[in-house]
């Protein structure tokens, strides 16, 4: 059995778990905690780095001790300790990566160093029938939007992406035009289940190509969020009470489309008949339901990541960790620190004598 400790911190979720890999490869989550931060941040309507910083040195302690006493495994029988070093808010990153390197070091163990979106392609392997790859991978979370091939050897392969908002992101903004709490995505699911999801007609944005036509898988949330706020003013203009069940149905629906019909057509475009969907836009009603009803009409088979494991935590940073020592006992450098952007492509390039940065 192989053993990892994983670290969280890279915005508003302070969260550590132990996590194990079976011999004959089942990931078991053994202790997983997560210290929220969500109700402090609300206030303002969106993430404090420096808040976020704070609360993640006071909190990252404690539930690392909970983690550990919990799972009965103690540092000695620690195969590595895992943190998140990119991308996040890098005030928010260090907290994890300074104390995952220092536990490593204290406890002679490896560290290892993970991207924060291998964590969330890892999540889907935290569930009871874990797909095998090659598969589609729709990330659809509050930063980011983007469709990813993952094959059997692991490698990583994006096809699409957002140009603008992240569809996680756009459900915040909207909210907030619509005077709903945050974060949005759970706000406007809860508010649309009563609203007529036709009543208005809404945008499906999309990227134009140089040579002509448009991109068949990209993705594009702005042009959405410029019409729910010209209805938004037209409503209020004309006196009349807005209709928010039937505005956030109607966006919500806009939404779930296009990332179904996008994803699915690159997923028969690319000859894969497995579709998996992680990040925290995934727990979305609508969006569930409806990616599983068309994906069984065109005979693709959908995994999703469980409800506990599609928003930001440390299980799916050790489900990663697991798999980068299932496939070799590549190391990153104690040096290595923390960057708020790096390319999937180049994650890679996190393990080994050298810090990548």
């Amino acid at each position: 059995m192989t053993s990892v400790l994983a670290l969280e911190t890279s915005c508003d979720e302070s969260a550590a778990a132990i996590v194990t890999r079976s011999e004959n490869g089942v990931v078991e989550v053994r202790s997983s905690r997560i210290a929220s931060q969500v109700e402090e941040h609300a206030q303002w309507g969106g993430v404090v780095p420096e808040i976020a910083s704070r609360r993640h040195v006071e909190a990252l302690p404690q539930l690392i001790e909970a983690v550990v006493s919990d799972s009965g495994i103690g540092f000695d029988q620690l195969d590595a300790v895992a943190a998140t070093v990119t991308p996040g808010l890098a005030g928010a990153l260090m907290v994890a990566s300074v104390t995952g390197r220092t536990l490593a070091a204290l406890h002679d163990r490896p560290f290892l160093a993970i991207h924060h979106l291998e964590g969330h392609l890892a999540s889907v392997q935290l569930s009871e029938l874990a797909p095998r790859p090659p598969y589609l991978v729709l990330l659809v979370s509050g930063g980011h939007t983007e469709l990813i091939q993952v094959d059997q050897t692991g490698a990583m392969d994006r096809l699409a992406r957002s140009h603008d908002d992240a569809a996680g992101e756009a459900f915040d903004k909207v909210a907030r035009l619509l005077g709903l709490g945050y974060p949005g995505g759970p706000a406007i699911q809860e508010l649309a289940t009563d609203g007529d999801a036709s009543r208005f007609a809404l945008p499906k944005g999309r990227i134009s190509l140089p040579g002509g036509g448009f991109h068949p898988y990209d993705f594009s949330f702005s042009g959405l969020k410029t019409a729910m706020l010209r209805s938004v003013q037209t409503l209020r203009a004309s006196g009349e009470p807005l209709p928010l069940a039937d505005l956030a149905a109607s966006f919500e629906a806009v939404v779930a489309d296009v990332l179904v019909e996008r994803s699915l057509r690159c997923a028969r475009d690319h000859g894969l008949q497995r579709l998996v969907m992680v990040g925290g836009v995934a727990a979305n009603r609508r969006l569930r339901l409806k990616m599983q009803e068309r994906a069984k009409a065109v005979g693709v088979s959908v995994s999703i990541a469980p409800l506990a494991y599609c928003t930001d935590n440390a299980a799916m940073i050790g489900a990663a960790a697991l798999e980068r020592l299932s496939r070799g006992r590549r190391f990153s450098s104690p040096e290595t620190g923390v960057s708020a952007r790096w390319p999937l492509q180049r994650a890679d390039e996190l393990y080994g004598d050298v810090p990548a940065f």
